[in-house]
């Protein structure tokens, strides 16, 4: 058997090497075999695996893995500006108004939804902000664990008053217990519901706090009953690391008089409905006269 490390980037053998893993911890005791903690490299994943049942992974093999990833957000940018596009050439204007409504040779600014995003990993996060910088979202960024998150997400939102709220870290359904109705089956999805329930307690009404929240294989139905207007996962599959982002940015772009139907929120994520779900949705995007182009933004706290 291999000699595995805390910091190894490792796949299981019994699911076929499927995700590319971070050993964040070994736990071992003399009534039981050593078991490994894992973090998932490229997928929202915590899972715990024995120690027999992991094999290194080639540097390689990382980077194949990261290529793709970023294969695919590239893929994901590109069909969110071709939409933007074609929203601007439309008859009727990107706003689906008559034309008479915005009177032409008029520059107008665009405000588009904040975005709140609490992330339980700082790599993430830093990844995600890029990602929505790019995307011309405004967002501030706060990296807080999972467990901390209901009780750090009711001061944000006062400090940062966001239009757009996304929970998101790591998670995992415990696949040997069972019963995936049960909350207790998940790794931290009870986290991403208590914070969707406090932040619904300071706004609840639905359009005017917008929340996206979840990770791989999360409890969808009980963070949607909550109060999230998007959740992962309906099929508890993996999400791809930019899926949220990839909603919160429709919304942000959809106009505050319009609807974002689940089918259009969803239409450039990579897991598609399998991963990510929700309840229909107003838009936050508002236009502004003069354009000073000064909306954009992205922070970190």
């Amino acid at each position: 058997m291999e000699l595995i490390r805390v910091g190894d980037a490792v796949s299981r053998k019994s699911h076929g090497s499927d995700v590319i893993f971070a050993v964040l911890k070994i736990i071992s005791g003399p009534a039981r075999r050593a078991v490994a903690v894992l973090k998932g490299l490229n997928a929202r994943l915590v899972a715990d695996a024995p120690l027999g049942d992991l094999v290194r992974v080639r540097q390689k093999d990382i980077e194949s893995a990261r290529e793709q990833v970023h294969r695919l957000s590239r893929e994901s940018l590109e069909k969110v500006f071709l939409r933007r596009m074609a929203e601007e050439l439309s008859a009727t204007g990107f706003r689906g108004r008559e034309a008479d409504v915005l009177p032409p040779g008029l520059n107008y600014g665009k405000m588009p939804g904040r975005v709140l995003h609490l992330d339980g990993d700082g790599d993430y996060l830093k990844n995600c902000l890029r990602y929505y910088q790019e995307l011309g979202v405004p967002v501030v960024g706060e990296h807080v664990p999972e467990e901390a998150q209901p009780d750090k997400v009711v001061p944000l939102i006062r400090t940062h008053l966001p239009d757009i709220l996304v929970l998101t870290g790591h998670d995992g359904l415990i696949a040997r217990r069972g019963d995936r109705t049960r909350l207790e089956n998940y790794r931290t999805s009870r986290y991403f519901v208590e914070a969707v329930r406090r932040a619904r307690q300071v706004e609840p009404d639905k359009d005017a706090l917008v929340i996206v929240a979840g990770a791989c294989q999360s409890h969808y139905e009980a963070i949607l009953e909550a109060g999230a207007n998007f959740a992962s996962s309906p099929e508890r599959v993996f999400i791809h690391c930019y899926d949220p982002i990839l909603v919160a940015e429709k919304v942000a772009f959809t106009p505050f008089d319009s609807v974002v139907h689940v089918t259009h929120a969803i239409e450039n994520t990579v897991s598609g409905i399998k991963g990510i779900g929700g309840i229909e949705t107003r838009g936050k995007l508002r236009l502004s006269l003069p354009n000073t182009g000064a909306w954009a933004t992205t922070e970190t706290a």
